[in-house]
C-alpha cells in the first residue's frame, strides 16, 4: 500500500481517503465516500476549500468536549458537523483501568472498548449511514486511535480484508507527531497488523453492530455509500476530484 490516498488539506497532517481499498469480492471502496482525519479545527481557509472540493458535506467529530477548539479559519456554512464523542469519559472506572497502560493508544484496547461502549459505536456508524449526500469525514484529535476504530468497522463491514485494514492503520504512524506507540510493539515483539487481524478474527462486525442497535437498513446504507458502483453520495453524481 502506498500513501497515494493521503490528502493535502492545509492545517491537518493525517488525512486520507478510504477510497481505493480493495474488497474481498474484487471491488473497492469508492473514493470520496469516507475520509479519515485528524482535528479539522486546525484547517486554514485553503484547507477548508480543499475539503469542500473533495465533495465532503458531513463532518463527524469523535473528540471529547474538552478537546474542542475554535476553528482557525471559518468553517464552510454548507457543512454539517456532528459532535459524537466516542470515548464515554464519564465511565471513569473503564478509563482508569486503561489510561497509563502501555497498550492504551494501540488496537489492543479496541475490543474491550467495543464490548463496553456499543451504543456510542453504533451512534457513529448510524450517523455515517444517514449522512446527507456527499462525502463524510470522521476525525478525532490525531486521527489514529478513535478514528481508526471506526474506520476498521466500516472497512470490515464493506468487505475489506484484515491485511488491507491493518496497512491503512499503519499509515497514520508516520503522520502523527506525538503519541507514537512504535516502541510498544517492538518491545513486545508484536506488530499492529497481528493485533488487528486477531481483533477481526474474533469479531463479526455486522452482528456486533446489529446487536449494538444499528438497523439493517443503515448497514445496507453504509455498504451502498462506500461502494465503487454507487455515485449518489456526491452531489451531481460522478467521482469527486482529488483535493489539491
Amino acid at each position: 500500500m502506498t500513501d497515494s490516498r493521503h490528502l493535502d488539506w492545509e492545517g491537518c497532517a493525517n488525512v486520507r481517503d478510504l477510497g481505493g481499498l480493495r474488497t474481498g469480492d474484487g471491488g473497492e471502496i469508492r473514493r470520496g465516500a469516507v475520509v479519515r482525519a485528524d482535528a479539522l479545527d486546525r484547517l486554514t481557509a485553503r484547507g477548508w476549500a480543499a475539503l469542500e472540493a473533495h465533495g465532503v458535506r458531513t463532518v463527524i467529530d469523535l473528540r471529547n468536549d474538552d478537546e474542542l477548539a475554535a476553528d482557525v479559519a471559518p468553517r464552510p456554512p454548507g457543512l454539517t458537523t456532528l459532535h459524537l464523542p466516542l470515548d464515554g469519559v464519564e465511565d471513569t472506572e473503564f478509563w482508569q483501568d486503561w489510561h497509563g497502560r502501555p497498550e492504551f493508544g494501540t488496537p489492543l484496547y479496541y475490543r474491550p472498548f467495543l464490548d463496553h461502549f456499543p451504543a456510542r459505536t453504533a451512534a457513529v456508524v448510524t450517523a455515517i449511514a444517514r449522512a446527507e449526500p456527499g462525502g463524510v469525514v470522521v476525525h478525532c484529535g490525531i486521527g489514529r486511535d478513535r478514528t481508526s476504530l471506526i474506520a476498521i468497522l466500516l472497512l470490515a463491514l464493506a468487505g475489506v480484508g484484515p491485511e488491507e485494514i491493518a496497512a491503512d492503520y499503519a499509515l497514520s504512524e508516520d503522520r502523527v507527531t506525538f503519541g507514537r506507540v512504535g516502541t510498544f510493539y517492538a518491545d513486545r515483539g508484536i506488530a499492529p497488523a497481528t493485533v488487528i487481524a486477531e481483533l477481526l478474527a474474533g469479531l463479526d462486525v455486522e452482528a456486533y453492530l446489529r446487536a449494538a442497535g444499528v438497523s439493517g437498513d443503515d448497514l445496507s446504507a453504509i455498504r451502498t455509500r462506500v461502494s465503487a458502483a454507487d455515485r449518489r453520495s456526491r452531489p451531481g453524481g460522478g467521482t469527486p476530484r482529488p483535493a489539491t
